[in-house]
């Protein structure tokens, strides 16, 4: 019962667990290519990149370490307020270590263009952005991923992490969300 109930707030399927999946894989392979012998620190965004950081890593085949920020900047809204709160911030040195920010979605820009400027300050090697979902019509600073999964419509866009007020992220692919949901 419990997934049809939140598909009933779904518009429409636009990306399918397969493909997100399958970009995944061909994602995986690039990053083992070009993190080979390096052992990068992949900086997941919470909470919403767990799903795609957790598919992402299966496909990598070379040293990595993993880590976590959890960031604020929407506060139970549908659009960025540009305030950006880091509320947990990663538990090690980053000095001379090739970063790798695991992302759902680049909207704004903000909240990475932000957590860019400040490891490039705390002196890592490379900063780079691995995201799943770019929706470039939303953005209001110059920034761009290094890896894009797909890249999508201006779209209010749940699942696979993406949430609305803390649901949705369970959906194992991305949907777009009934406006009726969020104009209530």
């Amino acid at each position: 019962m419990g997934k049809i109930m939140l598909e009933q707030d779904i518009k429409k399927i636009l990306i399918s667990h397969d493909e997100i999946v399958d970009a995944a894989k061909k994602l995986g392979q690039q990053l083992t290519k070009d993190y080979q012998d390096k052992n990068p620190i992949f900086v997941g965004i919470l909470k919403g990149s767990v799903p795609f950081m957790a598919e992402l890593i299966k496909h990598i085949d070379t040293h990595i370490e993993l880590d976590f920020m959890l960031v604020s900047s929407y506060h139970g809204g549908t659009a960025s307020s540009g305030v950006i709160n880091v509320i947990k911030d990663i538990d090690q040195d980053i000095t001379g270590r090739d970063i790798l920010f695991v992302e759902d979605i680049i909207d704004t820009g903000q909240t990475l263009k932000n957590l860019c400027n400040l490891f490039k300050e705390r002196n890592a090697a490379s900063v780079k952005i691995a995201t799943l979902l770019d929706k470039p019509e939303g953005r209001v600073v110059e920034i761009d991923a290094d890896y894009t999964c797909f890249t999508i419509p201006n779209e209010f866009v749940v699942g696979y992490g993406l949430d609305y007020n803390e649901n949705y992220r369970n959906i194992p692919y991305i949907g777009i969300l009934k406006e009726e949901v969020y104009t209530k």
